[in-house]
């Protein structure tokens, strides 16, 4: 339970507040607005965690936002405004008459006003089988932990229920490498939201993407004994699964209220001010009903909560008239969009428009000259525009031979995005997921001097959670600071393209795109086939996003990662053989010599990291140096690549007096562990046997350093021009430790960094907080990292030498081109 010390003042009357979520902690945050010092606030929560976005739930899945990423207000938030948090201890009992609230820890807390948001219960179909393990809702945070720990697994998962949630938690759990089977009692999927041309593009898009989605399917029973082992369906069809995800929908939750005698119907029954039956008890959110409606979308939450805090706050106001809801499909690279009633009848004129080379299908629904209803797929970015229109029940009769082209074409011919969004009404939505209107954001532009989206984002949180309203956001920006805006400049990858290294890391992984044409096609590439610049890139991004599913480019690699050698000035190539932490044996050191004078190579010659480099090979005779060092027991050093090079090491404990531990045999240990790695950029490794650190560890990429009591963990160094030394990241006792560090360092490096980013400036980029919080601070997170490492060492610790000396790999690089007849 998480606990926030609140001065409370005695003359305030006392407010407490059941729900920790997003419409009762945005009703808090409303009322601060209007009356900051009104209430003496307690907020009951029943989940072990701050205020959260609940619909970021399905990136959190997806792996493309972390829970931090989709905190709303963190502890000092209520630190700060002097509210008593009491989280993970849920209110079980109101006590009307004596007005006051007992939860399950036994905390009693009277109340002079109480608000109800207890949120909504997910639908569980009573089928056999139900109640097994592996049978789990999408609902909160530790759904999403169950799913998670489900797929580190593997294996298959069918999610009930084709709807918005059961597709979302579809396609997160496919991006996490479960297979996913999707079934849904209806004829198309998101038949609440989509009519049957859109959610057929939709389920031929997730059927594309490796989704399986049978629809007209109702499911019998749930499969197991002592835990989920399938789904069958009642036409006899059984999936296999290892997880079953119940997303078949929600009903109020109105159970406390309820007992305690407040008026509940299919939810808590409020009047416009979101009173209930008992007027010292407000009621907002999913547990409501608000003139015989119940709404399961965040926008009325948003709506109610404005007018919750005014009657709260005591100031007169028109109160919540209802809601005109829209929704959009929160999946990356699948952009839907729905509004209104899209049930057309024999009164209503439909606008439709299909263009399916590029995948964009839209229907407009109009009835006597006004909007009623709006699906878009493809192509979503005038759905704002769209909703905004049915909002306010514009006349668009003027505008119908247009209305499918979008704003940017309202009356026939292209207007500027700037002005357009510049023109729509202070109350028109720009941010869905934070319901924060034109308005708003305008008023903290002005009145707080914000010239940038991430200081819109942090004082409004608008475009702060999906993201998919940023553009709008800049562009009013743009509408109202004018020439005093600058949009910040993303520098793509390469002329190639316009996404940076970081946006295609990420979308290759929220994609599943597995080779470099299917990156360059979804992604919108240029170029047909990418350049010097970017190819390089995506090779390694796949390599590391994909590891044993990629199969690795040569020709997308630089000429020294294609041969295997250091290409020299000369035309001929330098060949460095590994040697386990700078230690070799007499048979190394005469097949080294025995191929030096075999193949007449003029130069032998110790490198700083501890190696032997043969200077002058001929290309041509790479593949017979390899065999012959490869008989003595030596494989290829990837002195070439980008990639581990060297661990360099003293003899520490082993034969210096001075030594304190074994760094020795811990360099080897970790070169024998890491070798192989492909990385953004070459990666060099010491280990020192005490603190005067004769291997250089300080200026490492990862340095480690004996002590009496264990070992200093260093990153983040380089020599050369710019010379950097490392960071402490932390201290350690163990040898496993090391290990662990070590290749859970590694793992964050290779999935964070971009192409060509050595550690140095990475850390200095992200900071090492950054790496000390995923690693040090989370020690599951970093056992996270080391088990993936180690996973993807399983293919890559494969000797090219060997694989062209004796396997005739690449063969051809090897040749001389024939003359010209």
């Amino acid at each position: 339970m998480n606990f926030v010390p609140a001065h409370e003042t005695a003359s305030r009357p006392r407010l407490v507040v059941i729900g920790n979520g997003m419409a009762g902690i945005r009703t808090v945050e409303e009322l601060l607005s209007r009356a900051p010092d009104k209430y003496n606030i307690t907020v009951f929560g029943a989940e072990p965690r701050v205020n959260y976005n609940r619909i970021m739930l399905s990136p959190l899945l997806s792996g493309e936002k972390t829970f931090d990423d989709i905190v709303i207000n963190p502890l000092d938030w209520y630190q700060h405004n002097n509210i008593l948090l009491l989280s993970g201890d849920p209110v079980i009992h109101i006590d009307r008459a004596e007005k006051f609230v007992i939860s399950r820890s036994g905390t009693k807390t009277p109340y002079d006003h109480l608000l109800l948001a207890t949120g909504s219960d997910p639908i569980i179909i009573p089928v056999p089988g139900h109640k097994l393990p592996g049978v789990v809702t999408f609902r909160d945070v530790d759904d999403v932990d169950t799913m998670l720990a489900a797929a580190e697994n593997g294996g298959e998962a069918v999610v009930i229920g084709g709807g918005l949630l059961g597709l979302e938690a579809a396609v997160g759990l496919q991006a996490r490498g479960m297979a996913v089977t999707v079934i849904h009692l209806a004829s198309h999927v998101m038949e609440r939201q989509l009519d049957g041309s859109a959610g057929h593009l939709l389920q031929e898009e997730l059927r594309r993407r490796g989704i399986t989605v049978m629809t007209g399917a109702d499911t019998a029973e749930i499969c197991g004994t002592d835990r989920v082992t399938g789904v069958s369906l009642k036409d006899g069809h059984h999936i296999p699964a290892s997880l079953v995800v119940m997303a078949v929908g929600i009903r109020p939750n109105g159970r406390l209220a309820n007992e305690s005698g407040v008026a509940v119907e299919r939810g808590i029954v409020v009047n416009d001010v979101m009173a209930t039956s008992d007027p010292s008890i407000h009621a907002v959110g999913e547990c409501v009903q608000h003139r015989g409606l119940c709404y399961g979308l965040v926008a009325p939450l948003f709506e109610m909560a404005k007018s919750c805090a005014d009657d709260l706050a005591g100031i007169n106001s028109t109160g919540y008239g209802g809601s005109v809801t829209s929704t959009k499909l929160k999946v990356t690279g699948v952009d839907v969009f729905s509004a209104g009633d899209f049930s057309s009848g024999p009164d209503c004129d439909d606008i439709v428009f299909r263009d399916a080379g590029r995948g964009v299908y839209k229907r407009i629904i109009l009835f006597e000259g006004r909007i009623r209803g709006a699906v878009l797929y493809g192509d979503t970015s005038d759905g704002a525009w769209y909703f905004q229109l049915m909002k306010d029940e514009t006349d668009v009769t003027d505008l119908r031979n247009s209305l499918a082209f979008g704003q940017a074409f309202a009356g026939g011919s292209a207007t500027n995005p700037i002005d357009a969004v510049a023109a729509l009404p202070d109350n028109a939505e720009i941010c869905g997921c934070n319901g924060i209107c034109k308005g708003s954001i305008v008023s903290a532009i002005t009145e707080k001097n914000l010239t940038s989206l991430d200081d819109v984002k942090a004082h409004t949180k608008a475009s702060a959670s999906c993201g998919s309203c940023a553009g709008l956001v800049e562009s009013l920006l743009a509408a109202t600071l004018g020439g005093g805006y600058q949009a910040a400049s993303v520098k793509p990858i390469c002329p190639c393209t316009d996404h940076d290294h970081d946006n295609v890391r990420r979308l290759i992984r929220a994609r599943a795109l597995k080779t470099m044409p299917a990156v360059m096609q979804e992604l919108e590439w240029k170029t047909p086939d990418g350049c010097h610049i970017c190819r390089p890139a995506l090779n390694y991004y796949l390599l590391a996003a994909w590891p044993g599913d990629y199969v690795d480019h040569g020709a997308s690699r630089f000429i020294n990662e294609r041969v295997h050698a250091n290409i020299q000035k000369d035309g001929t190539y330098s060949v460095v053989p590994r040697m386990w932490g700078g230690l070799t044996n007499p048979r190394e050191l005469r097949a080294i010599a025995d191929v030096a004078d075999k193949f007449n190579i003029p130069t032998v010659k110790v490198t700083g990291g501890q190696r032997i480099d043969l200077l002058g090979v001929k290309k041509q005779d790479l593949p017979a140096v390899w065999a012959d060092l490869n008989s003595a027991g030596m494989v290829s050093g990837h002195a070439y690549g980008k990639s581990l090079r060297t661990v360099k090491t003293c003899v520490g404990q082993e034969w210096c007096r001075f030594g304190t531990q074994m760094s020795l045999g811990m360099g080897v240990e970790l070169e024998k562990m890491t070798w192989g790695s492909w990385m953004p950029h070459k990666f060099k490794m010491a280990v020192s046997g005490c603190p005067r650190n004769c291997a250089e560890a300080t200026i490492k990429d990862f340095g480690v350093i004996a002590t009496d009591g264990g070992w200093d963990l260093h990153v983040g160094g380089n020599g050369g021009i710019h010379l950097r030394a490392t960071e402490l990241l932390c201290k350690v006792t163990t040898d496993a430790e090391v290990r662990e560090y070590c290749g859970a360092f590694i793992q964050l490096y290779r999935e964070t960094a971009r192409y060509l980013e050595r550690t140095a400036p990475w850390i200095e980029r992200v900071g090492l907080k950054y790496v000390q919080d995923r690693m040090v601070e989370d020690a599951q997170n970093r056992a996270t990292l080391f088990a993936r490492f180690v996973e993807s060492q399983k293919t890559a610790q494969i000797d090219p030498w060997a694989e062209r000396a004796t396997g005739g790999v690449d063969a051809h690089e090897f040749k001389h081109l024939k003359a010209a007849e």
